[in-house]
């Protein structure tokens, strides 16, 4: 028998591969931990430099251009202007009662200090690090308004929270976002797509659709077929939500959302919850996308349905951040008169 046919030996192989593999995970850590150490002093040293007035007011705005030139010429790449920019800004926003986490690279905070509201950089670190994203991710998140849309629909003290904690899911309006942003489906406005594309696509962007839909979602199937009194119907997308272990139930919609979707829906989570649930699993939620909705249709053909069942609207492009931004300025103003 080959050696590399032994059973022995292939445990062997086994146990230095994971050896290896958990000390490169361990080494790159310790290796963010000391540069994310070393930018903060860096930024340090530069604002006690600026702070102690050891430079004439003239020269101060030269100060950073100065030093990017002398420390690349010391030490080479990663003192650049705008790096060495960032790096003072590092210092300022994060104060030593405040300081950085390692679980986020440089890359993610020089993207996160780009942010001038304080709320705002707080749940997009919180969330970055809970949901593991990358800087890319981070990047998407940022340009879609996922903090203003989420914060758009609470009061004072959920904007507050949501900024200290990042979203908490403990319940199914936790999953809500208004309105969905599907831009990286590059659908240019005015097309028109089906309801059918728009599914097919979804799922052909499946990566990016489940990180605009947020923590916790593992793709079950389009189309999924339930059967009653030999009748057919198929549920557009079936997802299983890990954290509240429930079904969730997408259908999609081109146009207005009309009451007999609203019924069509309610059955749906009727046969999950009863066919589909088993032990341990929670209600099954459901949501319509819809590119518009009425909200009064919405209120009376929900009237005393079941409140796992929820109306959203999509978007096919990014939102306007400014208008966001401006509802939630009017949140925290009249949280204050």
């Amino acid at each position: 028998m080959e050696l590399t046919q032994n059973t022995d030996y292939q445990t062997l192989l086994e146990r230095i591969t994971d050896s290896y593999t958990q000390g490169r995970v361990q080494a790159m850590q310790a290796v963010n931990i000391s540069l994310l150490e070393t930018y903060w002093q860096v930024g340090r040293h530069i604002i006690e430099f600026e702070q102690d007035g050891k430079i004439r007011a003239e020269y101060g705005k030269a100060l950073i251009g100065t030093l990017a030139t002398d420390l690349s010429l010391r030490h080479g790449k990663g003192f650049s202007r705008s790096n060495l920019v960032y790096m003072r800004l590092f210092y300022l926003r994060y104060p030593i009662s405040q300081k950085p986490s390692h679980q986020l690279s440089w890359s993610h905070y020089v993207e996160l200090l780009k942010l001038d509201d304080e709320l705002e950089r707080s749940f997009y670190e919180k969330q970055a690090i809970a949901e593991r994203w990358s800087v890319p991710e981070l990047k998407r998140q940022k340009a879609s308004s996922l903090f203003l849309r989420l914060a758009a629909s609470k009061d004072k003290a959920g904007v507050l929270q949501l900024a200290a904690q990042g979203q908490t899911l403990a319940q199914p309006t936790d999953l809500l976002r208004e309105p969905y942003i599907f831009e990286f489906l590059k659908i240019p406005e005015p097309a028109q797509v089906s309801e059918t594309q728009l599914e097919t696509l979804l799922c052909n962007h499946l990566q990016q659709f489940l990180l605009e839909l947020g923590k916790g979602f593992t793709f079950v199937g389009r189309q999924y077929r339930i059967t009653l009194n030999n009748t057919h119907y198929k549920v557009d997308l079936v997802f299983y939500h890990r954290i509240l272990r429930c079904f969730v139930l997408i259908d999609l919609k081109m146009g207005d959302v009309q009451h007999h979707d609203i019924g069509q829906m309610n059955m749906y989570l009727g046969y999950f919850a009863n066919e589909e649930n088993i032990e341990g699993d929670n209600p099954p939620i459901g949501i319509i996308l819809s590119r518009h909705k009425d909200e009064l249709l919405v209120e009376y053909a929900t009237y005393n349905l079941n409140s796992q069942l929820f109306v959203q609207k999509y978007q096919l492009y990014l939102p306007d951040r400014e208008e966001l931004r401006r509802e939630l300025e009017d949140t925290l103003r009249e949280a204050e008169q």
